[in-house]
């Protein structure tokens, strides 16, 4: 296919496509135009948290700040200087913190603190709604609304941390998880006939078998999908009482989720003793954003090798890759922590930081290591908040970031020690050799 004619504003001059290695509109300088996408990428991961927190209330001027000057710079003629561009992704990385701080103290504000709980996977006999996304106040809302109406009301995909919050759990009518990450929702969503919700991103173009029942409310949208503009969920819920019954079905698991940084937290003179012992040898965090390749299989494998004196926590629609397993426990320390969405990823931060004063050393020192899935926008805001802590020696895969070249590869490898994951069993014996 032929290129089309672009404009550069460096050379000045018309080009093909990409006819020239400046940052320009027709072309894209190697680093810096790779840095902008990178810098693009969270700065919508930051957007949707920031988004989340205003909903309920929560919002921070110097967050606000920091959208104008990031997106202002990767304007086209703007800035040529990779250096800068990486001090703004690092930038972008502690802003990130700061917004997965105010959504969660919202969150617990809000909700309550999260607490473990036991979610049933299978079906009540009646109605039944399905809410997948991120939006907790879009659930909330949505529970007031269904309250006595026998309708059921279950979550998908990262709505699944939704059932460990007092203030959400407490609706008798919140019943269930059903499927598990989000890229299952086509085959998902034709199998029960319900009404749904999408309450966020990660909703996808929707099959004719479920178009008429699927709604959607907040930021996401879907072609001729009938969007809900507030919280009048009326339309959904007289959708939902057209449709027939679901059986009463047992679900083939039991998950569990909800382990806040209090909860975690209140066993860490049990977890020191532990690890003195020698009985706890190596923390790790598998989780992230999961993705439908054969690749991030890697993943259950990696868990299912790991040996018994290791405890594995995880978050996000990463978590679906293990959360089924029995990993047992440790003396009363379960062996698998499900520490809630991706903006949780703060929960985990803290626990880390919490845990290296508990031990005396810095948090690089910690018998704890980072094997993180990966997809593009949320994660890098996450991904740049960890390296803007110094955090080291982290496994990332299955692939590498698309805005990543070798030159920045390079970088990441020899400042931060980052890792793209290999085998299982040989990343396994790397880590805890």
């Amino acid at each position: 296919m032929e290129r089309l004619e672009m404009f550069c504003y460096q050379c000045s001059q018309t080009v093909k496509g990409d006819g020239c290695t400046h940052l320009g509109v027709c072309g894209k300088q190697p680093v810096v135009a790779r840095l902008q996408d990178n810098l693009i990428f969270s700065i919508k991961g930051i957007s949707a948290y920031a988004y989340h927190a205003r909903e309920l209330g929560a919002t921070d001027p110097e967050v606000d700040a920091f959208f104008s000057e990031g997106i202002y710079s990767t304007l086209t003629n703007v800035n040529f200087d990779a250096e800068s561009f990486v001090k703004l992704a690092l930038e972008s990385g502690k802003i990130n913190l700061k917004v997965m701080k105010l959504l969660k103290d919202a969150h617990i504000k809000a909700y309550g603190e999260p607490e473990p709980t036991e979610v049933q996977t299978g079906t009540r006999k009646g109605k039944g709604i399905l809410v997948t996304g991120h939006g907790l106040k879009a659930l909330e809302e949505l529970l007031k609304q269904t309250e006595g109406t026998g309708i059921n009301v279950y979550t998908h995909s990262e709505m699944l941390p939704a059932h460990g919050y007092p203030g959400l759990k407490k609706y008798k009518h919140l019943v269930g998880n059903l499927g598990r990450a989000w890229y299952d929702q086509k085959k998902l969503f034709s199998e029960y006939p319900v009404a749904i919700l999408a309450t966020s991103n990660c909703v996808l173009i929707p099959k004719e078998e479920y178009k008429d029942r699927i709604f959607t409310t907040g930021s996401a949208r879907l072609p001729e999908v009938k969007h809900i503009e507030g919280y009048d969920f009326s339309a959904l819920i007289e959708k939902a009482k057209s449709l027939p019954d679901l059986e009463e079905k047992e679900g083939d698991v039991v998950l569990t989720t909800g382990f806040s940084k209090s909860v975690v937290l209140s066993l860490a003179g049990k977890i020191k003793s532990l690890v003195e012992a020698g009985k706890i040898k190596h923390f790790l965090l598998v989780g992230g954003c999961d993705a439908p390749t054969r690749k991030d299989e890697y993943y259950r494998e990696f868990v299912k090798l790991l040996p018994r004196d290791t405890v594995v926590l995880t978050l996000a629609c990463g978590k679906f890759r293990i959360n089924d397993l029995d990993m047992g426990d440790i003396e009363g320390i379960p062996r698998l922590i499900d520490l809630g969405q991706c903006n949780d990823a703060i929960v985990a931060v803290d626990i880390a930081v919490a845990l290296s004063e508990l031990f005396g050393v810095e948090v690089n020192d910690l018998p704890l290591t980072l094997v993180l899935m990966w997809m593009e926008q949320k994660a890098v805001s996450i991904l740049w908040s960890l390296l803007s802590l110094g955090i080291k020696g982290i496994y990332l895969g299955p692939i590498v970031p698309a805005w990543v070249n070798q030159d920045i590869l390079n970088v990441l490898v020899e400042q931060y020690d980052m890792k793209i994951i290999g085998d299982p069993q040989e990343d396994i014996k790397n880590i805890l050799g």
